[in-house]
């Protein structure tokens, strides 16, 4: 599997519902996902693990980026979950993001932190 280059997702805005690996700022920021297995391998279990998740629908895979769409259990919200291999350091990136509001009550960051436990539990990340 080819990685990408190093790229960047969009920034997280200034409100409190985004975290980034690639935020700067103590607000946004999670670790990025460092592979502790082969890249296609892990990118295999990233997708399995995602479309475990309840109420998340993957709306674009290639053999880099998983684009999904996760919905709110009670208000319907839809956040963005992007997940991104990136060839320089083998790791994953990742963001996720509201698309309304300003405060998420902590729903991105959990998520990500979800995440990364399943991929850890399953020995595809450190």
């Amino acid at each position: 599997m080819e990685a990408t280059p190093s790229s960047q997702f969009s920034p997280c805005p200034e409100t409190a519902n985004c975290v980034s690996s690639d935020a700067r700022d103590v607000l946004h920021r999670v670790p990025a996902f460092d592979l502790a297995a082969d890249a296609d391998l892990v990118w295999a279990g990233v997708r399995s693990a995602v479309q475990e998740m309840p109420r998340v629908r993957i709306v674009t895979l290639t053999d880099n980026h998983l684009h999904a769409e996760c919905r709110s259990a009670l208000f319907r919200f839809v956040d963005d979950l992007e997940l991104e291999l990136r060839a320089e350091g083998r790791q994953i990136a990742v963001r996720s993001a509201s698309r309304t509001g300003s405060w998420d009550l902590g729903v991105n960051r959990r998520r990500v932190e979800r995440l990364r436990a399943t991929l850890r539990d399953q020995r595809l990340i450190r």
